[in-house]
């Protein structure tokens, strides 16, 4: 019976003993977002054989990573030209001559984690005999995307390029409590914002539609926001 419970004492302690020395898991952590370089942002590019570039992502894990580049003609990426996965930090793609794009790049671990997508950049591919090119869609500047606003007026800002720098850009804003908005509340302003009044416990929807003085314009993407 003692030999019994002696055994029984050793077995606790070498099994607690064990336990002290079992390693730590180490979490896995999605690698860092990519950061683009080039084609460098609202470039008009010269030829339609374009190469894409963007810098190596970081992962704290050690992990092998892979780069994913969407290239679209719209910045919401619901039409999407060119996709293509690969360890590399370059990507070559020829596209249409004369159109806008939209590119970025996200990168994924070999656990399936990645990060979230890259800043997206826009670049405009030369054609024969242009002499015009439409402004670029206009980017969001405030209220943020999805945002809840606790106010009684909000202040409607973006910001918007074009490749053809001389162009005089001037704006229609669309803003009501409908998907998609249809109530033009600015027209042909110059100004890149505009104050609305606003109620509370609504869900709004607006746009901004950019036109150059030489007749070319661009439809923006719906944004939204809401009041509590």
């Amino acid at each position: 019976m003692k030999k019994f419970i002696y055994l029984s004492i050793i077995s606790a302690f070498l099994i607690s003993c064990g336990n002290d020395d079992a390693p730590e898991e180490t979490q896995n952590v999605a690698p860092t977002t990519p950061t683009l370089v080039a084609p460098v942002n609202n470039k008009l590019c010269t030829n339609n054989a374009v190469s894409f570039q963007w810098e190596v992502s970081a992962d704290s894990n050690g992990d092998p990573i892979i780069y994913q580049i969407q290239v679209a003609k719209d910045k919401d990426f619901t039409h999407i030209v060119m996709t293509a996965e690969s360890s590399a930090t370059y990507q070559n793609f020829t596209l249409e001559k004369a159109t806008a794009y939209y590119w970025r790049v996200k990168s994924t671990d070999n656990e399936k984690l990645s990060s979230t997508y890259s800043t997206i950049y826009s670049f405009y591919t030369s054609g024969d005999g242009v002499v015009n090119y439409l402004p670029f869609a206009p980017d969001l500047v405030s209220p943020e995307l999805n945002s809840v606003l606790n106010a009684t007026t909000a202040k409607l800002e973006w910001t918007a390029k074009d490749v053809d720098t001389k162009d005089v850009l001037v704006y229609d804003v669309y803003f009501g409590t409908t998907n998609p908005p249809t109530e033009k509340i600015g027209v042909d302003q110059s100004t890149s914002t505009l104050d609305v009044n606003i109620v509370s416990s609504k869900e709004y929807f607006w746009k901004v539609v950019v036109k150059d003085d030489k007749g070319g314009e661009t439809i923006g993407q719906t944004w939204r926001f809401r009041t509590n």
